[in-house]
């Protein structure tokens, strides 16, 4: 499916392509996520939509998957910010992405769950085509 997209939450604007070129996913694949893939779904072609995501579509947060590291599980000229990205093992054999919610001297505060976990969410979507 070929479609400009924007998400949007609490008012604020996390991601848009309304202003650019469309991007075309591919259903099912894990391209685009689930909860976004059900709102196209029965959708005429072309056509516009907006739909309301529950906090739980992206599944509720799940404090467990806070995790607290030590600073010196890091090498320690690593640049760490929070908002960045990292992927770290859980268990041998298996990783996992998470984003960095705070740095201190001591630790550093990685979050696992889904970025969007917990959170309302605004799906608004330009449907151009589908392939």
């Amino acid at each position: 499916v070929t479609l400009r997209y924007r998400l949007s939450c609490d008012g604020r604007e996390l991601v848009s392509t309304m202003e650019s070129h469309p991007s075309t996913f591919q259903l099912g694949t894990g391209e685009l996520a689930p909860p976004l893939e059900d709102c196209l779904l029965g959708m005429v072609t072309p056509g516009q939509g907006s739909f309301d995501l529950s906090p739980t579509a992206f599944g509720a947060h799940n404090e467990t998957l806070v995790r607290r590291l030590s600073r010196s599980e890091f090498p320690q000229d690593a640049k760490l910010e929070v908002g960045e990205a990292v992927t770290m093992a859980i268990q041998p054999g298996q990783q996992a992405s998470g984003l960095i919610r705070e740095v201190a001297t001591d630790a550093v505060i990685i979050d696992l769950n889904h970025p969007l976990a917990g959170k309302s969410v605004r799906f608004e979507v330009d449907v151009i085509g589908v392939i």
